[in-house]
């Protein structure tokens, strides 16, 4: 990938960043750290690879995405405003009484929801069924899934987890938002879920560790998975409240909306990087 597209992707990544901290003081609620550390993923997978069409949200040779960590939607409600799916406006609506744009994904009322979501473990259920329901139908679509380090500690994820590994679903791709924290800190001091890759691969899976905000890397882990014969999980080692100095790494910013001025320091901060400006 050339400097000049990894610098339009990363000024997307960047307004996908201050897009979700929109809907989250819009909100005064939400999560606010998770999704700032996705925001690398969502621009690659939205802007550079998934076949899809705003136009077009159910079109039936669409690539699928499913963000099993529901919680951190405002990442994906940012990035499908920016792709065109709806108007940025709404994303200041976020959890009001009357917006489209709740606290958890749903596919029945937002264009470019493809699983609603929230109960973790769900959402990659639900993937490997997309996945599943392609290769029986001969369909050619890729499904894609985005899943939290501590959701891991839920037993359905490892249920999919050897489903897609028995019944070779080389057309799913998940990645594994590695930040490190949940709600109640280190995931490893709450229920350890390491080591995260040699669990997968007991599963039968091609495991990719990557640094989730590097789009060389994950580009790299994206071809990776389309030549390999099995489902391929790829550990991004992320940065919990990425882009923003007084969240990062903090696990106190995994549900928390900021202050009038937080927000607008915030903000300030991201700005300053955009057309890498930094």
């Amino acid at each position: 990938m050339d400097i000049s597209r990894k610098q339009e992707l990363s000024d997307i990544a960047t307004k996908i960043r201050m897009g979700a901290l929109d809907c989250v003081y819009g909100a005064n609620s939400g999560h606010p750290g998770g999704s700032l550390s996705i925001a690398d993923i969502m621009a690659y997978l939205y802007f550079e690879k998934m076949n899809i069409d705003p136009k077009d949200p159910k079109k039936a040779d669409r690539d699928r995405f499913v963000l099993s960590k529901g919680h951190t939607c405002p990442a994906l409600y940012a990035t499908l405003a920016n792709r065109g799916f709806f108007s940025t406006d709404l994303l200041k609506t976020f959890r009001h009484t009357d917006s489209i744009l709740q606290g958890h994904p749903d596919m029945k009322y937002i264009p470019g929801v493809d699983m609603s979501t929230g109960s973790l473990g769900l959402g990659v259920s639900a993937a490997c069924g997309m996945a599943k329901s392609a290769k029986i139908s001969g369909d050619s679509y890729r499904v894609y899934s985005v899943l939290g380090d501590g959701e891991l500690e839920e037993g359905q994820v490892w249920e999919a987890a050897m489903f897609a590994g028995h019944y070779k679903l080389n057309n799913l791709t998940i990645f594994v938002d590695f930040n490190g924290l949940q709600i109640d800190g280190d995931i490893t001091k709450v229920m350890n879920p390491t080591p995260i890759d040699d669990k997968f691969r007991a599963f039968n899976w091609n495991v990719i560790v990557i640094d989730g905000h590097n789009f060389d890397e994950i580009e790299a882990a994206v071809k990776n998975a389309e030549s390999s014969d099995k489902p391929t999980a790829v550990i991004a080692k992320c940065v919990k409240g990425k882009g923003v100095s007084f969240m990062e790494n903090q696990a106190s910013w995994h549900g928390t909306a900021p202050t009038k001025e937080q927000y607008e320091d915030a903000q300030a901060q991201l700005k300053a990087v955009l057309g890498g400006n930094n």
